[in-house]
């Protein structure tokens, strides 16, 4: 008779066919959310290569997803953390703490010697991203990391950056900060790694300590080689500074054991556990009735739970596409430009954008970069393609976005605008009747309510991935769907689950949900497209009362590029002002460059001669970053790590009296401060601010506060004189 162990997890289903005590058919596999098409699959499988027979095997279930796929096939199932318990007792009989980190959720286990047996005590983690297997992976796509190169990048010896643990959404922000101020992949991967494992030893063990022996468990403790060096680190770090005494003869690494069968422990608990088993209990009943619910029971299910798709027809479809979706006004074609032109360049959260425009305010260029993780090669590679095109002569430059304090002066730029300030003028460039403007980008969500003309209210939500671009993005990555292809495939759904509003990370467990119910990549995506409007107006905007912020809105950022975005943001704008008039702005994407590009036309009114370092000079920049011990900020007991990005500049006078001196003829740009102080670099600088302050005030007296001071010393010469 064989046992049967299969753990249907949120991102992959594994299994394990036992039979007279020895292992004779496993595997693991992604189900990218079709855990039931998966076990079928592996039923099928089993059936065929290790000879599994309904009405004579027996097979346990275990695993978020099992819960409902158990009984289709005859199958028991156990609690997860039981069964990966059951094997450790079984195999490692020595093992006082276990780790076991997954796609989505984390788990710890302390075994504690109590009588003739052992007691477990165990934390989970399951409501959030933060430290889990999928974060770090998503993050590493975001980097352009292959999955291969992941397992490899190392965390000793590398230089660490302040990522916030507790929230995995809190986490990405800090990954995109440290992306655009240029701090190496290969230490934010490293920073990954030491959030992953903070986040296991500060919130899940509870203030208990971890005893050797150490077992991680599951594919993240298994595949990545930094996270494990990670582990090593800290757990030695901690036995040393709560005097636990090593067994003797063993070092710590000896003490902290990776096993080969990580990813299986789950599903040979549950062998482990059905050994004790009555002989009736879980015989496999075959996978008819499971294919059944594969094939047609999921779809019965599915119309009765679930709302209409984004469109109700190829005649509502058609009518959005006639309103809506046409091509993106072009470039007039034209000979090379003669005079000179107004750039606008949007250093954003995940892609940079630079326009070009004419001193008649015309729009004569633009282009994209994706972020390749260094501000300063992002603006080399829009100005490579400005200059390709064919202008030479700038007469002003503006910046927005994330990048524009970082890289002001580095590129000459003559104004830095900040972002509301772009997206309000860019938008009211091409509607200046706008009521309400809603831009959405890759990592925030702006809300501007005009009156006249003019910013009366504003609403952002940069901390939460809640209905911005890059939560869409990742789902797309998830379900190996090309971005440029979400609208399509979404467009395909005839109905589709409802999700929740609210937070990005329970939003994430919600679509987990739904895929276990069967719903397909198409179906979701349709889902989280329709509750985007929802999350933007309502959990992020907090604007209950649509009707009351005005009648005309406009739609822009990179996010609005996704016509299923704007799909259900025109269906909810109109359900809840019926008149609204809703407009798409033609150049969504690049609108906050065409907004800076706007106030660099305003200020040319007024300046002759542009900042502007020149194209060559942009193209050959030279430049270091460094983050080290002597980069961290001390003004404050928060301790920024910063980044030190110095630029070879003509002209730049350097930082002789620096604890890392800077020759002439470079620039220091200070990145990763979380105040303005920390811009200031240390005691030295501080010296010199304040003798350049001095110098100003003798230039150019304050001459009330001369006059303050003459007056108060007359009256007081007056008082002594009167008493004497």
């Amino acid at each position: 008779m064989k046992l049967v162990g299969v753990d249907v997890g949120s991102t992959t289903v594994k299994a394990a066919v036992v039979e007279n005590g020895k292992v004779t058919w496993q595997d693991y596999q992604r189900h990218n959310t079709k855990q039931a098409e998966k076990v079928v699959e592996f039923l099928g499988r089993m059936e065929a290569e290790a000879g599994l027979a309904a009405g004579t095997d027996r097979v346990f279930f275990t695993g978020s997803g099992a819960g409902f796929i158990a009984p289709q096939v005859g199958g028991k199932l156990i609690q997860e953390v039981v069964a990966v318990a059951a094997c450790v007792e079984q195999l490692h009989p020595d093992v006082r703490f276990v780790s076991e980190i997954g796609g989505e959720d984390m788990k710890t286990i302390f075994f504690t010697a109590s009588g003739s047996g052992k007691s477990k005590q165990v934390f989970m983690q399951s409501a959030c991203s933060g430290g889990t297997g999928t974060f770090i992976e998503k993050t590493a796509r975001k980097l352009q990391v292959p999955t291969e190169r992941l397992a490899e990048m190392a965390y000793a010896d590398m230089s660490l950056h302040k990522i916030s643990s507790k929230c995995g959404i809190f986490a990405e922000t800090d990954a995109n900060t440290l992306v655009k101020t240029g701090v190496p992949v290969e230490e934010i991967i490293a920073s990954l790694f030491e959030a992953v494992v903070y986040q296991n030893l500060a919130t899940l063990t509870k203030g208990n300590t971890p005893l050797p022996e150490v077992l991680l468990l599951g594919g993240p403790n298994l595949f990545f080689k930094g996270l494990q060096e990670a582990w090593r680190y800290h757990l030695g770090k901690l036995w040393t500074q709560r005097k636990v005494e090593l067994p003797e003869g063993r070092d710590v690494a000896s003490l902290i054991v990776v096993p080969t069968e990580a990813l299986y422990y789950a599903c040979l608990g549950c062998v482990e556990i059905g050994k004790g088993e009555k002989p009736e209990v879980a015989v496999y009943q075959g996978r008819e009735k499971l294919e059944w619910w594969v094939n047609e029971g999921q779809h019965e299910a599915k119309a009765k739970e679930g709302a209409k798709g984004l469109i109700s027809g190829q005649g509502d479809l058609a009518t959005f596409v006639s309103e809506y979706v046409r091509p993106a006004p072009a470039c007039p074609e034209r000979e090379a430009h003669v005079g000179s032109v107004l750039i606008g360049c949007d250093f954003g959260s995940t892609t940079a954008k630079a326009v070009v425009l004419s001193e008649d305010r015309e729009l004569l260029f633009s282009c994209y970069a994706l972020s390749k993780g260094n501000p300063i090669e992002d603006a080399q590679s829009l100005f490579r393609q400005v200059h390709e095109a064919g202008f030479t002569d700038v007469g002003g430059l503006a910046l927005t976005g994330y990048g524009k304090d970082l890289l002001k002066d580095v590129l000459g730029a003559d104004v830095g605008v900040v972002e509301t300030v772009a997206h309000a003028t860019a938008a009211l460039h091409f509607y200046a009747d706008a009521d309400v403007i809603c831009d959405v980008g890759g990592t925030d969500v702006k809300i501007m309510i005009l009156r006249q003309g003019t910013v009366a209210d504003f609403r952002l939500n940069s901390q939460c991935s809640s209905g911005n671009g890059a939560f869409l993005q990742g789902v797309a990555e998830r379900y190996n769907i090309p971005l440029e292809r979400y609208a399509d495939r979404a467009f395909e759904a005839k109905s589709m689950p409802s999700l929740a509003m609210g937070c990005g990370v329970f939003l994430q467990s919600d679509i987990v949900n739904q895929q276990r119910k069967g719903w397909s990549a198409e179906e979701i995506m349709a889902a989280l497209a329709a509750v985007l409007p929802v999350n933007v107006w309502i959990y992020a905007g907090q604007l209950q009362n649509l009707r009351s912020a005005g009648r005309k809105f406009v739609l822009q950022g990179g996010t609005h590029r996704n016509m299923a975005v704007v799909k259900a943001q025109v269906d909810f704008i109109r359900s809840k002002v019926p008149d609204a008039e809703v407009v798409l702005h033609p150049y969504s994407g690049e609108a906050g460059a065409i907004g800076a590009a706007l106030c660099a036309a305003d200020w040319r009114k007024n300046n002759s001669a542009s900042r502007f370092r020149g194209f060559d000079t942009i193209a050959a920049l030279t430049y270091t970053s460094t983050t080290a011990a002597e980069t961290v900020c001390k003004w404050c007991p928060i301790n920024c790590t910063r980044t030190f990005i110095d630029v070879q500049l003509p002209g730049a006078k350097g930082r002789s009296w620096s604890k890392l001196p800077l020759a002439e003829g470079w620039e220091r740009v200070i990145s990763g401060n979380s105040c303005p102080k920390g811009l200031v670099e240390d005691v030295n600088e501080m010296r010199v601010v304040k003798a350049k302050l001095e110098e100003v005030k003798r230039e150019y007296p304050n001459v009330a506060e001369m006059v303050r001071k003459d007056a108060f010393r007359r009256a007081r010469d007056t008082a002594a004189v009167a008493a004497e």
